[in-house]
């Protein structure tokens, strides 16, 4: 059961994303008709939602995008950065939109972030705390087990309210892309659309992985089938 928990969450990351990389690569050879940079398009974005105090920043790596709330700056991987492509100013856009939320205070982005720090001790734990009771032996594996469980529940809690975010995000992106011109209808706004349902699908295959790790770990204390030994 382990390893057929481990191998098929692994299959959905592994398809999910494939989606995004395949979408990506496909639109990043469609040229939007604005001629519009994502840089250029985030900082439209800006513009017209009166935000002024966020840094746009190119980084190395591929799809490296993000928006860094504690730092008010929206970053973008150097191909989106100076892209005209239809995928670049869609996934420019989406890294502005999290800006927007920033700037209303949207609450889902909100809870996501004071639930970093956390999430990131929780991470840690589920990553070696089964070494350290395996090889060590000094934690039973009933608490081993309670303890997994609960890091796990963190880490699905956060998945879970991630996805309103990155959908949001998304949506604010397709809507403000289409209604400024940046993209024109048709083919252009089918491959951003394209392009970011297939970004969303990762964050959907991160929940429903946290999730089964966290129902693997608690369902046996929930039903009675571990004991104390």
């Amino acid at each position: 059961m382990l390893l057929l928990l481990f191998f098929g969450t692994l299959g959905i990351s592994l398809i999910a994303s494939a989606r995004v990389k395949s979408n990506y690569a496909r639109y990043s050879r469609l040229a939007a008709s604005s001629g519009l940079t994502g840089a250029q398009a985030a900082a439209e974005i800006l513009r017209r939602a009166g935000i002024h105090d966020v840094e746009i920043r190119a980084q190395d790596g591929m799809l490296t995008d993000h928006y860094d709330p504690g730092h008010r700056r929206l970053v973008l991987s150097r191909d989106n950065y100076h892209g005209r492509s239809v995928a670049a100013l869609g996934v420019s856009a989406h890294e502005a939109g999290h800006a927007l939320q920033h700037a209303r205070a949207y609450a889902p982005l909100q809870l996501r972030m004071a639930a970093v720090g956390v999430t990131s001790v929780a991470s840690q734990i589920v990553t070696w705390l089964p070494l350290l009771g395996l090889f060590t032996g000094v934690i039973r594996p009933d608490a081993c087990f309670a303890i997994l469980a609960l890091g796990w529940g963190v880490i699905m809690a956060f998945n879970l309210v991630t996805l309103p975010v990155e959908f949001d995000a998304s949506a604010r992106a397709k809507r403000l892309l289409l209604e400024t011109g940046m993209v024109a209808p048709g083919a252009e706004t089918d491959g951003v659309n394209r392009v970011l349902n297939a970004a969303a699908w990762t964050y959907v295959a991160a929940f429903l992985t946290s999730l089964a790790y966290f129902l693997w770990h608690v369902l046996p204390f929930l039903t009675g089938a571990r004991d104390d030994d």
